[in-house]
């Protein structure tokens, strides 16, 4: 195979990333090929920290080598013969089988100089990352990567022309490179099959919260959320009644149960208020308050932003402290007004995506639970108590 074919087999499989915002994989590998330079990159994140995601970990420990070859496959088709893995320092055991994969993969000629005689050059190494969130975001990963305050940079320019060290460069997440190399071996037409018109595939998620079996399960694109949560994650414990599930983790939305029946795919999820991310699914019951729930994954952003940008800086600190008016039963229904114009206000100006998505708990909350709001502001009580 050319360079060119590869592209092709990528693009005619209709891979979509997996780390979140589900963007055309070979789209973005065609548009750093075309750009010519004396040096590309291709990187890795590893830096899985959604709360309660656990799937790439799950990979980088069991399958290293998928992860390699698929690196290797990307460098091949977008001419770099460089590649950096990113991840979390908080995963020792999946470094430690990183380090003997690479270690192995070297020795058997599958890394480094003139790879198994056809005279590709490539080779990978790993960066660590200190636990910021933030540096989920590509240009704030490649900054951290250059040894640099983990911070996002305005786009444009976009990676795939200016990204790790100002040369063109390509990022995608530890599972979006695991099918790469299955799609490479049956074809794009097998990938293809699979999943619904606009999302191909398979999606692992990771179930946690209010369900009785926890854990990864892989699921073709379009299955529905009750199928996951009652066939594969076998229902409620108690006999509790399901009343929400959090996709996308902290950039995600609430689902709720008159969503129980959607097909989840990207598309989909994004039209009612949520998003895919990277695969964390924790559930919920009847016994969980939606305004804690936001204000649970609200506290988790304030933490983590980074504080370049103003209106994730401050703005989500505003709406924490709104959050918290109303949880002390001091809000006025002038606050929730405020509140909802602070949320879209916080979407529309931050610079990167953990601002941009960091209102959606609040905001889907909002949406499918006014009435919890409501009993907050103007009964000052918990509907749950």
């Amino acid at each position: 195979m050319k360079p060119s074919d590869v592209l092709d087999v990528i693009k005619a499989s209709g891979l979509r990333g997996r780390g979140g915002a589900g963007f055309p994989t070979g789209l973005k590998w065609s548009f750093c090929a075309q750009n010519e330079a004396d040096q590309k990159y291709v990187c890795c994140n590893a830096d899985e920290g959604d709360p309660g995601a656990f799937m790439d970990r799950s990979l980088l420990e069991g399958d290293p080598h998928a992860l390699l070859e698929a690196m290797a496959i990307a460098g091949f088709a977008i001419n770099s013969t460089k590649g950096y893995i990113y991840v979390r320092a908080e995963y020792p055991v999946a470094i430690k089988r990183l380090e003997i994969a690479i270690k192995q993969a070297k020795d058997y000629g599958l890394l480094g100089e003139d790879i198994l005689g056809t005279g590709f050059n490539f080779d990978i190494e790993l960066r660590l990352g200190a636990g910021a969130f933030v540096c989920g975001e590509e240009t704030a990963l490649m900054t951290s990567i250059e040894g640099k305050r983990g911070e996002p940079r305005p786009r444009p320019p976009f990676p795939a022309l200016k990204g790790l060290f100002a040369k063109p460069s390509i990022l995608n997440n530890v599972e979006t490179y695991a099918n790469v190399t299955q799609i490479i071996l049956n074809g794009s037409d097998w990938f293809n099959s699979i999943g619904t018109e606009k999302s191909k595939g398979t999606k692992v998620f990771a179930l946690g919260g209010k369900i009785n079996h926890t854990g990864l399960v892989e699921v073709p694109m379009g299955t529905t959320l009750r199928e996951i949560v009652d066939e594969i994650g076998g229902g409620i414990p108690d006999g509790r009644k399901f009343k929400a599930a959090q996709t996308g983790g902290p950039s995600g939305g609430c689902i709720s149960s008159e969503n129980f029946d959607v097909k989840i795919d990207y598309d989909n999820l994004l039209a009612i208020g949520s998003m895919m991310g990277s695969g964390g699914l924790i559930v919920m019951d009847d016994t969980s308050c939606m305004v804690d729930i936001a204000k649970f994954f609200l506290d988790f952003t304030v933490d983590e932003s980074c504080g370049k940008c103003t209106p994730c800086r401050i703005g989500n600190k505003r709406l924490m402290e709104m959050l918290t008016k109303i949880t002390d039963g001091k809000a006025t229904k002038e606050d929730l007004d405020k509140m909802e114009e602070l949320c879209y206000y916080i979407k529309e100006n931050s610079l990167c995506g953990l601002g941009q998505t960091s209102p959606n708990p609040v905001i889907s909350t909002l949406r499918y639970f006014g009435n919890e709001y409501k009993a907050h502001v103007e009964d000052k009580r918990c509907l749950l108590y």
